[in-house]
C-alpha cells in the first residue's frame, strides 16, 4: 500500500529518521477569501487535505503526524466560525474513519477535550476508541490545545502526585514528559507551517526543542503530497547536531 501511494504522487520514499512530523495547518480562511469563497470553505477544504496528507505522509515513513487543528487562542474568531469549526470532526471522520481504519492508522487527540462542545469531543474520542488497537500511521489532532497551558497542567499533575507522596522532588526532563499530553510520542523531527507566516504560535513548544523548521508559503489547502516531500528532501540535508559538535 505505501509502495502504491508512493508512485500515486510521484514520491520515492527516502526517509531514514523523520520519524514526527507536526504541521501548523495555517491559511485556510485566506485561501477561501482569495477564491471569492467563504472562509468556512477553506476549512472544508483544509479538513479535505488532511487525509491526502496523512497517507502521504504514511508511504514517505512517517510514524507520528502531528496536526494544530484548534488552538486554545482560536475561540477569539467570531462565533459562526468557530461553531462551524466544531462541526467539521464529525464530517470528517464520518467521511474517512472507515478509510483510516483499513490502512491501520491510530487517531490520538491531544488538548482539552472536556471544554469543548460534548457532541465534538464525543466525535474525538471515539475516533481515538475505534482506531486504539491500529499499529499504523499515527495522526494527531491537537484540538483545543495550547502549549503554554499543557506545560501548567504538567507542571500542576507533578506537584499534586509530590504532595500525594506519588512523586519525588528533584524530576528530570523524562519524568517532566510522563506529564505531557504527547507522552507516548518521540520528539518533533520536523515542524512545518503553512501560508508564509514564520513563528510557532504556542504549539509544542517542548516537543520541538530541537525540531528543524520549515515555513512555506502554500495555504494548508494548497499543501499537496509534492510539498510534503519537499520539505522532507530539505529535512534530509539539514546536520542535526543536537547542541554538540561534528568531528
Amino acid at each position: 500500500m505505501k509502495n502504491a501511494n508512493a508512485l500515486q504522487y510521484g514520491i520515492i520514499c527516502c526517509m531514514k529518521n523523520c520519524e514526527h512530523v507536526a504541521i501548523i495547518m495555517d491559511g485556510n480562511g485566506r485561501w477561501a477569501t482569495a477564491q471569492g469563497l467563504p472562509r468556512t470553505a477553506g476549512h472544508m477544504a483544509g479538513s479535505d487535505n488532511v487525509r491526502t496528507i496523512a497517507i502521504a505522509a504514511d508511504a514517505l515513513g512517517v510514524k507520528y503526524l502531528t496536526l494544530y487543528a484548534f488552538s486554545t487562542e482560536n475561540w477569539k474568531r467570531s462565533k459562526e466560525e468557530v461553531g462551524y469549526l466544531m462541526n467539521l470532526p464529525s464530517f470528517f471522520f464520518r467521511k474517512y474513519m472507515k478509510e483510516f481504519l483499513d490502512r491501520g492508522f491510530r487517531i490520538r487527540m491531544i488538548g482539552e477535550l472536556d471544554d469543548l462542545p460534548a457532541a465534538t469531543a464525543k466525535v474525538l474520542r471515539e475516533a481515538e476508541e475505534e482506531s486504539k488497537k491500529n499499529s499504523g500511521l499515527s495522526l494527531n489532532i491537537a484540538m483545543n490545545y495550547g502549549s503554554h497551558r499543557e506545560l501548567v497542567l504538567a507542571a500542576n499533575a507533578y506537584a499534586k502526585d509530590v504532595l500525594e507522596g506519588k512523586a519525588e522532588l528533584g524530576i528530570d526532563e523524562a519524568g517532566f514528559e510522563k506529564y505531557l499530553m504527547t507522552k507516548d510520542f518521540p520528539p518533533v523531527d520536523l515542524l512545518i507551517r503553512t501560508s508564509g507566516e514564520e513563528r510557532i504560535s504556542n504549539y509544542l513548544l517542548w516537543q520541538i526543542a530541537y525540531a528543524e523548521l520549515e515555513f512555506v508559503p502554500e495555504s494548508w489547502p494548497e499543501f499537496t503530497p509534492e510539498v510534503l516531500k519537499r520539505c522532507l528532501d530539505e529535512y534530509m540535508t539539514r546536520d542535526r547536531r543536537f547542541g554538540g559538535v561534528k568531528q
